[in-house]
Formats: structure tokens, sequence, C-alpha cells
């Protein structure tokens, strides 16, 4: 089993995620956390974690990991510090530890954030997180998903490179879709939208 490190394994989505890693025979999870009593309560649910601050140390977050998703963000609080330069900062600690991929949760219109009106400084940040990615020589995925709900998960979405429209898409589907990022032969060295849509998470995700 491969070791995944969730940076941003105590918000919404992150938790999605670290329950479907459990749930895999393929990968173990490894919640990145800032707080032991975050640590702590991931213990109790039977699931290892690392102390991190995306804000300030690092070091040795990555060791003995394969695989990482960064599922982070400051929630408008910090958008340099956290979504920008924090996941620069752990891109930089995957590559010295030869992560074999890493999956990125971005955002739509992070592709071209000035046609952007109320989020331009939010998907700048996602952007230029996104830009340090493709150029870091990992191999990765980056998903961009629309306005994130919390209605229950249909296993259907619509995707392309650059959708026309926005729409919303429930975090119990972007979850599956981030782990699913993960496998070797899924989404390599891409960037793609999402909404929820008509086709099946899978099918939808090896057209990409």
């Amino acid at each position: 089993m491969e070791n995944i490190l969730v940076a941003g394994a105590h918000g919404t989505t992150g938790q999605k995620v670290i329950s479907l890693l459990k749930e895999s025979q393929y990968f173990k999870p490894i919640a990145m956390v800032r707080k032991e009593e975050q640590a702590e309560r991931f213990k109790s649910k039977g699931v290892d974690s690392r102390l991190g601050d995306l804000e300030k140390n690092l070091n040795d977050v990555t060791k003995g990991i394969d695989k990482v998703i960064f599922a982070a963000g400051s929630k408008g609080k910090n958008l340099e510090g956290v979504d920008q330069e924090g996941a620069k900062k752990l891109i930089d600690e995957s590559k010295k530890a030869n992560i074999k991929k890493f999956v990125m949760l971005s955002s739509i219109g992070a592709g071209h954030p000035e046609e952007s009106d109320r989020l331009q400084e939010y998907l700048k940040a996602k952007h230029n997180a996104d830009e340090y990615l493709k150029k870091s020589g990992l191999t990765y995925a980056i998903v961009r998903p629309g306005t994130l709900t919390n209605e229950k998960g249909t296993g259907k979405i619509k995707t392309a490179d650059r959708l026309e429209e926005h729409g919303e898409i429930s975090r119990e589907d972007v979850a599956q879709i981030l782990v699913r990022a993960l496998h070797d032969d899924t989404v390599i060295d891409k960037a793609f939208e999402m909404v929820a849509g008509e086709e099946l998470i899978g099918a939808a995700m090896d057209k990409v």
C-alpha cells in the first residue's frame, strides 16, 4: 500500500478524502495536521498523522510518503500564505522526497484568474500554486472543481480542460476524484475542470 499524505486533512473535503483512503486497498492515509489535538482525533479513528504547518515548518513531513493530496485552503484568510506559498512549500518538500505523484485541489477558473470579477485574488493564488506544480518536475494532477457543496455525491460529473460554464459539485464527488487521481495511470500531468454532470466519474476521468 502507498502512503498518502493529505494536507488539509482536518477540513470538510479532507476528512472525506481520509475516509475514502481508509477504505482503499491501495492507499494508506496520513493526515497532515497543525496541532497535537488534531493528531489525537485522527489517531482515535485509526489514522496516522504528521505535524506540519503550511505557514511555518514542513521539515520531514514527506519522509516515507509515496504520494500527496493537497486539499488545504485558508477560506480567504491567508490566500498567499496557505493557498499559494503553503502549496509551494509542500511541493518543494515533495521534490526532496521524490514523491511519485502530487494531486492538487485547485478551483475552476484557476487557469484564467484574470477573467473573474469576484474571486480574482483567490484564483490568482490557486493559479500561482498550480503553475509552480507544473514546473516542479513532479508527476501531477490538478483538480479544478466548481463551487463545492455538502450535498450527497452523485458519482457523475461533467469535465473538460476548460468548461464554458461554472456550476456546483459535491465535496463527496470531489473527494472521490482526488483519490482516483492518485493512481499511476489516471490524469498524468494534466489540469481539468469539473462540475456535477451525467457521466460516471471513472469514465470521465479516463478521457482527461
